[in-house]
Protein backbone atom coordinates (compact mmCIF):
# COMPACT_ATOMS: atom_id res chain seq x y z
CA UNK A 1 0.00 0.00 0.00
CA UNK A 2 1.69 3.24 -1.31
CA UNK A 3 1.02 6.30 0.58
CA UNK A 4 2.07 10.33 -0.11
CA UNK A 5 5.04 11.59 2.02
CA UNK A 6 2.51 13.88 3.70
CA UNK A 7 0.69 10.79 4.48
CA UNK A 8 3.10 9.16 5.90
CA UNK A 9 4.77 12.09 8.15
CA UNK A 10 1.32 12.35 9.70
CA UNK A 11 1.06 8.55 10.74
CA UNK A 12 4.32 9.09 11.74
CA UNK A 13 2.91 12.27 14.48
CA UNK A 14 0.46 9.37 14.88
CA UNK A 15 2.38 7.15 15.82
CA UNK A 16 5.13 9.32 18.32
CA UNK A 17 1.84 10.29 19.97
CA UNK A 18 0.99 6.75 20.64
CA UNK A 19 3.94 6.46 23.28
CA UNK A 20 2.45 9.52 25.36
CA UNK A 21 -1.21 7.50 25.62
CA UNK A 22 -2.75 6.53 28.85
CA UNK A 23 -1.41 3.28 30.07
CA UNK A 24 -4.86 2.52 32.53
CA UNK A 25 -6.69 -0.61 31.77
CA UNK A 26 -9.60 1.05 30.58
CA UNK A 27 -11.64 -2.80 29.21
CA UNK A 28 -10.57 -6.47 29.78
CA UNK A 29 -12.08 -9.59 27.95
CA UNK A 30 -11.14 -12.27 30.22
CA UNK A 31 -11.48 -15.86 29.16
CA UNK A 32 -14.31 -15.10 26.49
CA UNK A 33 -16.22 -17.67 24.42
CA UNK A 34 -19.07 -16.84 21.83
CA UNK A 35 -21.47 -18.75 20.63
CA UNK A 36 -24.53 -18.04 18.38
CA UNK A 37 -27.54 -20.51 17.28
CA UNK A 38 -27.88 -21.03 13.43
CA UNK A 39 -31.32 -23.05 12.32
CA UNK A 40 -29.38 -26.63 12.39
CA UNK A 41 -26.15 -25.77 14.86
CA UNK A 42 -24.41 -23.66 17.96
CA UNK A 43 -21.66 -22.24 16.55
CA UNK A 44 -18.75 -21.04 18.34
CA UNK A 45 -17.29 -17.74 17.36
CA UNK A 46 -14.57 -17.44 19.78
CA UNK A 47 -12.93 -19.76 22.45
CA UNK A 48 -11.33 -18.45 25.45
CA UNK A 49 -10.36 -15.11 23.88
CA UNK A 50 -7.98 -13.03 26.49
CA UNK A 51 -7.20 -9.27 25.88
CA UNK A 52 -7.20 -5.63 27.90
CA UNK A 53 -8.02 -2.20 26.48
CA UNK A 54 -5.93 0.76 27.45
CA UNK A 55 -7.15 4.33 27.64
CA UNK A 56 -6.66 5.71 24.14
CA UNK A 57 -5.35 2.61 22.58
CA UNK A 58 -6.52 2.31 18.52
CA UNK A 59 -6.85 -1.16 19.63
CA UNK A 60 -7.59 -3.67 16.54
CA UNK A 61 -8.90 -7.05 16.19
CA UNK A 62 -7.46 -9.14 12.94
CA UNK A 63 -8.34 -11.97 11.52
CA UNK A 64 -10.11 -13.73 8.69
CA UNK A 65 -13.50 -14.00 8.12
CA UNK A 66 -15.49 -15.80 10.31
CA UNK A 67 -12.86 -15.51 13.36
CA UNK A 68 -15.58 -14.02 14.97
CA UNK A 69 -13.53 -10.23 15.49
CA UNK A 70 -17.08 -8.64 14.89
CA UNK A 71 -19.22 -10.93 17.30
CA UNK A 72 -16.18 -9.57 19.91
CA UNK A 73 -16.99 -6.04 19.27
CA UNK A 74 -20.78 -6.79 19.45
CA UNK A 75 -20.03 -8.50 23.24
CA UNK A 76 -17.87 -5.73 23.97
CA UNK A 77 -20.85 -3.32 22.59
CA UNK A 78 -22.95 -5.26 25.39
CA UNK A 79 -25.06 -6.73 21.88
CA UNK A 80 -24.06 -10.20 22.69
CA UNK A 81 -23.53 -12.59 25.87
CA UNK A 82 -20.69 -14.60 26.14
CA UNK A 83 -21.30 -18.37 27.19
CA UNK A 84 -17.86 -18.40 29.29
CA UNK A 85 -15.53 -15.92 30.58
CA UNK A 86 -16.52 -11.86 31.42
CA UNK A 87 -16.10 -8.76 29.44
CA UNK A 88 -15.18 -5.64 31.76
CA UNK A 89 -15.74 -1.95 31.29
CA UNK A 90 -13.68 0.13 33.54
CA UNK A 91 -14.07 -2.60 36.44
CA UNK A 92 -17.72 -3.07 35.71
CA UNK A 93 -18.83 -6.56 33.51
CA UNK A 94 -20.51 -5.98 30.56
CA UNK A 95 -24.42 -6.84 30.34
CA UNK A 96 -25.91 -4.76 27.95
CA UNK A 97 -25.45 -1.88 25.58
CA UNK A 98 -25.10 1.48 26.73
CA UNK A 99 -23.86 4.92 25.84
CA UNK A 100 -20.36 4.27 26.54
CA UNK A 101 -19.95 2.20 23.91
CA UNK A 102 -21.22 3.69 20.45
CA UNK A 103 -20.83 1.25 17.28
CA UNK A 104 -19.80 2.43 13.76
CA UNK A 105 -20.50 -0.09 11.39
CA UNK A 106 -19.41 -1.11 7.28
CA UNK A 107 -23.23 -0.57 6.26
CA UNK A 108 -23.60 3.12 4.41
CA UNK A 109 -27.85 2.69 5.71
CA UNK A 110 -27.12 3.11 9.20
CA UNK A 111 -27.91 6.45 9.65
CA UNK A 112 -31.91 7.62 9.66
CA UNK A 113 -32.45 8.45 5.50
CA UNK A 114 -35.40 11.05 6.92
CA UNK A 115 -33.38 13.09 9.61
CA UNK A 116 -30.86 15.42 7.88
CA UNK A 117 -26.82 14.95 8.86
CA UNK A 118 -27.64 17.12 12.08
CA UNK A 119 -30.43 15.42 12.98
CA UNK A 120 -28.94 12.10 12.63
CA UNK A 121 -25.79 13.26 15.13
CA UNK A 122 -28.09 15.03 17.59
CA UNK A 123 -30.70 11.42 17.51
CA UNK A 124 -28.36 10.03 20.31
CA UNK A 125 -27.75 12.98 22.26
CA UNK A 126 -31.01 13.82 22.38
CA UNK A 127 -32.39 9.73 23.39
CA UNK A 128 -29.98 9.52 25.74
CA UNK A 129 -31.22 12.37 27.81
CA UNK A 130 -27.98 13.44 27.91
CA UNK A 131 -28.45 16.86 26.48
CA UNK A 132 -31.08 19.05 25.69
CA UNK A 133 -32.18 20.36 21.87
CA UNK A 134 -30.16 23.17 22.45
CA UNK A 135 -26.64 21.49 23.70
CA UNK A 136 -27.53 18.63 21.39
CA UNK A 137 -27.60 20.86 18.19
CA UNK A 138 -24.23 22.61 19.80
CA UNK A 139 -22.55 19.10 20.43
CA UNK A 140 -23.59 17.62 16.80
CA UNK A 141 -22.18 20.73 15.36
CA UNK A 142 -18.99 20.53 16.74
CA UNK A 143 -18.49 16.58 15.94
CA UNK A 144 -19.87 17.91 12.17
CA UNK A 145 -17.29 20.14 11.78
CA UNK A 146 -14.48 17.95 13.41
CA UNK A 147 -15.23 15.37 10.18
CA UNK A 148 -14.87 18.35 8.02
CA UNK A 149 -18.90 18.07 6.90
CA UNK A 150 -19.86 21.55 8.21
CA UNK A 151 -21.94 22.56 5.00
CA UNK A 152 -23.18 19.02 4.66
CA UNK A 153 -25.30 19.39 7.92
CA UNK A 154 -28.61 19.67 6.20
CA UNK A 155 -28.62 17.53 4.11
CA UNK A 156 -30.19 14.35 3.87
CA UNK A 157 -27.71 10.86 3.88
CA UNK A 158 -29.04 10.12 0.30
CA UNK A 159 -27.21 13.27 -1.10
CA UNK A 160 -23.72 11.92 0.62
CA UNK A 161 -21.54 9.96 -1.17
CA UNK A 162 -20.37 6.68 0.85
CA UNK A 163 -17.22 8.20 2.49
CA UNK A 164 -19.26 11.30 3.30
CA UNK A 165 -21.75 8.84 5.31
CA UNK A 166 -19.23 6.84 7.19
CA UNK A 167 -17.97 10.36 8.44
CA UNK A 168 -21.33 11.16 9.69
CA UNK A 169 -21.62 8.05 11.69
CA UNK A 170 -18.31 8.64 13.00
CA UNK A 171 -19.67 12.00 13.93
CA UNK A 172 -22.59 10.43 15.51
CA UNK A 173 -20.43 8.31 17.61
CA UNK A 174 -18.07 10.72 19.01
CA UNK A 175 -20.62 13.19 19.66
CA UNK A 176 -21.77 11.09 22.26
CA UNK A 177 -18.10 10.87 24.34
CA UNK A 178 -18.43 7.32 24.92
CA UNK A 179 -15.35 5.59 26.78
CA UNK A 180 -14.67 3.56 23.63
CA UNK A 181 -15.57 3.38 19.88
CA UNK A 182 -16.62 0.35 18.37
CA UNK A 183 -15.81 0.34 14.55
CA UNK A 184 -17.01 -2.87 12.38
CA UNK A 185 -14.90 -2.68 9.48
CA UNK A 186 -16.18 0.97 9.16
CA UNK A 187 -13.94 1.24 5.76
CA UNK A 188 -14.45 -2.12 3.96
CA UNK A 189 -17.22 -1.38 1.56
CA UNK A 190 -15.39 2.06 0.43
CA UNK A 191 -13.09 2.19 -3.13
CA UNK A 192 -9.23 2.10 -2.38
CA UNK A 193 -8.81 5.85 -2.37
CA UNK A 194 -11.40 6.84 -0.07
CA UNK A 195 -10.40 4.18 2.45
CA UNK A 196 -7.20 5.52 2.53
CA UNK A 197 -8.54 8.98 2.91
CA UNK A 198 -10.70 8.07 5.96
CA UNK A 199 -8.46 6.23 7.32
CA UNK A 200 -6.12 9.34 7.56
CA UNK A 201 -9.08 11.47 8.93
CA UNK A 202 -9.53 9.02 11.40
CA UNK A 203 -6.17 9.19 12.60
CA UNK A 204 -6.50 13.04 12.61
CA UNK A 205 -9.38 12.57 14.81
CA UNK A 206 -7.49 10.76 16.97
CA UNK A 207 -4.23 13.44 17.31
CA UNK A 208 -7.14 15.66 18.53
CA UNK A 209 -8.90 13.86 21.06
CA UNK A 210 -7.51 10.91 21.80
CA UNK A 211 -10.67 8.73 21.75
CA UNK A 212 -10.24 4.84 22.64
CA UNK A 213 -10.85 2.99 19.49
CA UNK A 214 -11.79 -0.71 18.80
CA UNK A 215 -10.94 -1.32 15.40
CA UNK A 216 -12.46 -4.33 13.79
CA UNK A 217 -10.70 -5.36 10.50
CA UNK A 218 -9.86 -8.13 7.65
CA UNK A 219 -7.10 -5.74 6.20
CA UNK A 220 -2.88 -6.47 7.43
CA UNK A 221 -2.60 -3.40 5.88
CA UNK A 222 -5.32 -1.36 8.03
CA UNK A 223 -4.58 -3.07 11.12
CA UNK A 224 -0.93 -1.48 11.20
CA UNK A 225 -2.10 1.52 10.03
CA UNK A 226 -4.86 2.13 12.25
CA UNK A 227 -3.75 0.14 15.67
CA UNK A 228 -1.05 1.24 18.29
CA UNK A 229 -1.75 -2.57 19.01
CA UNK A 230 -3.14 -5.37 16.96
CA UNK A 231 -4.91 -8.71 18.24
CA UNK A 232 -4.41 -11.51 15.75
CA UNK A 233 -6.97 -14.55 15.60
CA UNK A 234 -7.46 -17.33 14.42
CA UNK A 235 -9.69 -19.27 11.75
CA UNK A 236 -12.75 -20.31 13.10
CA UNK A 237 -13.24 -20.58 16.24
CA UNK A 238 -11.24 -17.28 16.89
CA UNK A 239 -8.55 -17.94 19.23
CA UNK A 240 -5.27 -15.48 20.03
CA UNK A 241 -2.76 -16.15 17.93
CA UNK A 242 -0.40 -13.12 19.25
CA UNK A 243 -0.82 -9.68 20.19
CA UNK A 244 1.77 -7.26 18.68
CA UNK A 245 2.64 -3.32 18.69
CA UNK A 246 2.28 -1.64 15.16
CA UNK A 247 5.15 0.07 13.91
CA UNK A 248 5.44 4.02 12.44
CA UNK A 249 4.53 3.37 8.68
CA UNK A 250 7.16 5.96 7.55
CA UNK A 251 9.52 2.98 8.84
CA UNK A 252 8.66 1.27 5.43
CA UNK A 253 11.38 -1.63 6.43
CA UNK A 254 9.62 -2.09 9.63
CA UNK A 255 6.45 -2.50 8.16
CA UNK A 256 6.91 -4.94 5.74
CA UNK A 257 8.49 -6.83 8.57
CA UNK A 258 5.13 -6.18 10.37
CA UNK A 259 3.53 -7.37 7.53
CA UNK A 260 5.23 -10.30 7.06
CA UNK A 261 5.01 -11.62 10.69
CA UNK A 262 1.25 -11.20 10.47
CA UNK A 263 0.83 -12.65 7.52
CA UNK A 264 2.58 -15.97 8.91
CA UNK A 265 0.38 -15.99 11.95
CA UNK A 266 -2.89 -15.62 10.14
CA UNK A 267 -1.59 -18.63 7.70
CA UNK A 268 0.69 -20.67 9.77
CA UNK A 269 -0.88 -23.96 11.60
CA UNK A 270 -2.41 -24.00 14.55
CA UNK A 271 -0.44 -23.20 17.40
CA UNK A 272 0.52 -22.03 21.28
CA UNK A 273 -0.22 -18.50 21.59
CA UNK A 274 2.41 -15.86 20.77
CA UNK A 275 3.16 -12.38 22.89
CA UNK A 276 5.56 -9.57 21.12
Amino acid sequence: MELSIDHEKKIGRTRRAASEVRTEVLAEVQGVTLQYKTKEHIVTATYRVDFSIHWSDRFVLLGPSGCGKSSLLKAVGGYMAPVEGRILLKDREVTKPGPDRMMVFQEFDQLLPWKTVLENVMFPLIASRKHDARSARSKAMEYIEKVKLTEFADVHPHMLSGGMKQRVAIARGMAMEPDVLLMDEPFAALDALTRRQMQEELLQLWEGTRFTLLFVTHSIEEAIVIGNRILVLSPHPGQVKAELNSVDRSDEQAFVRLRRRINELLFAEPEGVHHV
